[in-house]
């Protein structure tokens, strides 16, 4: 197989921080131009990826389409900066802007995991300019599990200060759980944890290679690194709108791509039906494969996503 064939677009950023994404070859667009219509296909990769992540995908995508792969901030290439609001609504935004921005013409977008959410959220805010969304093992929540934020009442968190001891509360809060979350991160990051974890994910572990252990352990060396793990495990999920009121705002045709094996996704099967369902009660045009893969189908079984997505391009 190919291994990534693309090059760094000109620098732009967002909120004002840098963002890293990648192009197919200028002079391979050119000719597509020239000869189609065909929509541009934006990459989004998963939780502590890149676009790295897309290797086996773009060379592939490359001879129909016009294809870009961007890192979402706080990961990859881009900037990391502590102060944001990490989740779901930054990364939508984000995509948005880089498709109007970046690009200006129809896009489809394909996302994995939480850059699945991303995808389909910034699929929905781009109305008619979203010409379909590829959903690989797309993370997300439905209405019916939003989770129970806590409490910002000021009277009641200084009573629960009180209850459980005003100094320890304060310890643990600022002491021990950064120490613990650093160890963790520390731990996580490490080139044999890095490995073990995506044999974890992957059923066919043949692409767990050192090309993508560095890739996902060189933007953890970063500045802000670490407090963008802090941020992101902190958020208690991914801050924005449930998956099936996103469906009822999408106008584009939808692809669901399922590594059927994946040990990732809770309730896996049940995950499966929700999103075939509520797409199905949003009048979506929708189409779902299940491949024998983990959670990243798109670099565990390249060949078979590639040629799904390429079928279900040109069938839309």
């Amino acid at each position: 197989m190919s291994v990534l064939s693309a090059k760094p677009n000109p620098s732009w950023s967002y909120l004002g921080y840098e963002v890293y994404s990648i192009s197919s070859n200028s002079i391979n667009i050119d000719k597509l131009e020239a000869e189609t219509d065909n929509p541009v296909v934006l990459l989004v990769h998963g939780f502590g990826a890149s676009t790295d992540h897309w290797r086996y995908n773009i060379p592939a995508l490359s001879k129909t389409h016009e294809v870009h792969a961007i890192d979402l901030l706080g990961f990859g290439r881009s900037e990391k900066p502590g102060e944001l609001d990490y989740g779901g609504e930054l990364w939508k935004d984000q995509i948005v802007a880089y498709v109007k921005e970046c690009i200006g013409k129809p896009t489809v977008i394909v996302g994995n995991s939480l850059g699945g959410y991303a995808a389909l959220a910034a699929g929905a805010a781009l109305e008619s300019q979203s010409a379909g969304v590829v959903l690989l093992n797309a993370a997300g929540y439905f209405s019916d599990e939003a989770f129970t934020s806590e409490s910002t009442d000021l009277n009641s968190r200084i009573r629960k200060m009180i209850a459980s001891g005003f100094s320890r509360d304060l310890l643990v809060k600022w002491l021990i759980y950064p120490l613990i979350q650093r160890l963790i991160f520390e731990n996580l990051r490490r080139p044999d944890v890095i490995r073990k974890t995506l044999q974890q994910v992957y059923i066919d572990s043949t692409n767990v290679d050192d090309y993508l252990i560095e890739s996902i352990r060189r933007p953890s060396l970063d500045p802000g690194a670490f407090q963008v793990f802090q941020k992101v495990f902190q958020a208690r999920g991914l801050k924005g709108k449930p998956i099936d009121e996103l469906f009822q705002d999408l106008q584009s045709p939808l692809l669901l791509l399922w590594g059927d094996s994946d040990p990732w996704l809770r309730n896996a099967k049940a995950k499966q039906e929700k999103f075939r369902s509520f797409a199905q009660k949003a009048s979506l045009k929708v189409t779902e494969v299940l491949l024998n893969a983990g959670h990243c189908p798109h670099d565990e079984v390249p060949d078979l996503v590639n040629k799904e997505v390429l079928n279900w391009l040109q069938s839309h």
